[in-house]
C-alpha cells in the first residue's frame, strides 16, 4: 500500500507539472493602480520581492513632465503630454534601484509574439506597450488611437493571453490576434512590439539615493529646457496658444484642440492633474523614507497645483460644451494656465535647490 501511495503521489505531481506546463500561467498578483506604466513598474517589482509603491516608482522614475508640440499631430490635433516619454519610468526605476532588466523592440508582430511566448514559458511576467484601440476588454469609449498604454502579460493558453492591466479592477484575457495588433499599431509613438521585463533584483538598493536622482532629473526636465515646447515653459507656451484660438481657429477646431488637451490630462495615460497628485504622494512617501519634513511641505504644494489643473480641466470642458469661440472665455483659460505656470516654475526651481542639499 505504501508503494502504491508513493507511485500515486509521483503520478499526481507529474500531472500537476504537466498541467502548469500546458497552461503557462505565472502566479502573478494583480494590483489595480492609478496609471499604466508606473503601475506596471510597481507590480513587476513587487513580483520580484521589492515593495515599491506606485507613487515611489513614479517619482524615482521621473515620470512627471509637461510638453505641448503643435508640430506633432495626434489624431489631427497638436500633441500635449503630462509625462515623460513611454518606457522611461520603468528604465529609470530599474537603473536607480540596481535592477537588471531588458527592453526590446521588434521588426514584426510574429517575432514579437514569439519572444513574448518564450518569456511566458520561462515564467517571466512581461510588460508590453500597446495601443488601447485594439484592446477589446476596455470600454469602447476609451478605445481610440493612443499607443502608449502599458500592461503585463503573465500567461498563455491556446493563443489566449492573460493580462494584468493596472488601470483595471481585475485580470483579463485577450486573443493572440488582438494583442499582436495592439503591439504593432501604427501612429505616434509606434510601440513596435516593445516588451520589457526584469532579469534580477539586487539587495544593494539605496532608496534615498534613488529618490534624490529621480527628483534631480525631474527638476532638470521641468526647469531647464531652453525651447518653449517642454517643461514649465511649455505651460506658458500653451497659455499663449489658447488665447489665440478664437482668432486662428473656427469654433469646431478650437473645441477639438481644447478637448484633446483635457482628454490627455484626465482620461489618457499622460496623467495631467492625476500625475500631479501622484507626484505629491511620492514626495510625502519620500519624506518618511528620508526623514526630511521639507519634502512633505513640497507634497502639499504639489497637491494645490493638482487642484488648479483640475480646475483648468473643468473650465475647459465647460467651454468645449458651449462650442463657442468667445474671446473672453479663452482669455480666462489662458490666465488660469499662466497661474499654473507660475506655480510650477517656482515649485521646481525651489525643489531643485532643496534636492542639492539632501
Amino acid at each position: 500500500m505504501a508503494e502504491y501511495n508513493s507511485k500515486k503521489n509521483i503520478y499526481f505531481t507529474a500531472f500537476i507539472n504537466l498541467f502548469h506546463l500546458y497552461n503557462m500561467i505565472i502566479p502573478f498578483k494583480h494590483q489595480s493602480q492609478a496609471h499604466c506604466e508606473s503601475g506596471v513598474t510597481s507590480n513587476l517589482l513587487k513580483h520580484y520581492g521589492l515593495p515599491i509603491s506606485e507613487p515611489l516608482a513614479f517619482g524615482i522614475g521621473s515620470g512627471i513632465f509637461f510638453g505641448h508640440l503643435p508640430f506633432v499631430k495626434v489624431n489631427g490635433v497638436p500633441g500635449t503630454t503630462y509625462r515623460i516619454y513611454p518606457g522611461q519610468i520603468f528604465k529609470n526605476v530599474c537603473k536607480r534601484l540596481n535592477v537588471q532588466y531588458e527592453s526590446v523592440k521588434f521588426k514584426n508582430a510574429t517575432e514579437a509574439m514569439a519572444a513574448l511566448k518564450k518569456n511566458i514559458d520561462q515564467n517571466i511576467p512581461t510588460g508590453c506597450q500597446v495601443s488601447v484601440f485594439f484592446l477589446p476588454f476596455l470600454p469602447e469609449v476609451f478605445r481610440f488611437h493612443f499607443n502608449a498604454h502599458n500592461l503585463i502579460v503573465y500567461g498563455e493558453e491556446n493563443n489566449k493571453y492573460f493580462i494584468s492591466d493596472p488601470v483595471m479592477e481585475d485580470v483579463t484575457e485577450i486573443a493572440y490576434e488582438d494583442l499582436a495588433r495592439a503591439r504593432f499599431a501604427k501612429g505616434y509613438p509606434e510601440p513596435k512590439g516593445r516588451m520589457y521585463f526584469i532579469r534580477s533584483v539586487s539587495a544593494e538598493m539605496n532608496l534615498t539615493e534613488a529618490i534624490k536622482k529621480g527628483i534631480k532629473q525631474t527638476c532638470f526636465f521641468m526647469s531647464s529646457p531652453p525651447v518653449p515646447w517642454f517643461g514649465v515653459n511649455a505651460i506658458k507656451f500653451l497659455s499663449k496658444k489658447i488665447s489665440q484660438y478664437p482668432e486662428k481657429l473656427d469654433a469646431r477646431k478650437a473645441t477639438l484642440y481644447l478637448g484633446n488637451i483635457i482628454r490627455m490630462q484626465e482620461e489618457i495615460g499622460t496623467g495631467g492633474a492625476g500625475f500631479r497628485f501622484l507626484y505629491a504622494a511620492f514626495l510625502q512617501e519620500a519624506s518618511v523614507i528620508t526623514g526630511l519634513p521639507e519634502l512633505k511641505a513640497f507634497s502639499e504644494r504639489m497637491t494645490l497645483i493638482g487642484d488648479q489643473w483640475r480646475n483648468f480641466a473643468y473650465q475647459t470642458a465647460r467651454i468645449c460644451k458651449s462650442r463657442t469661440t468667445d474671446v473672453g472665455n479663452y482669455q480666462d483659460l489662458a490666465v488660469l494656465l499662466m497661474g499654473i505656470y507660475e506655480m510650477e516654475r517656482a515649485f521646481f526651481a525651489e525643489l531643485k535647490v532643496f534636492n542639492q542639499t539632501m
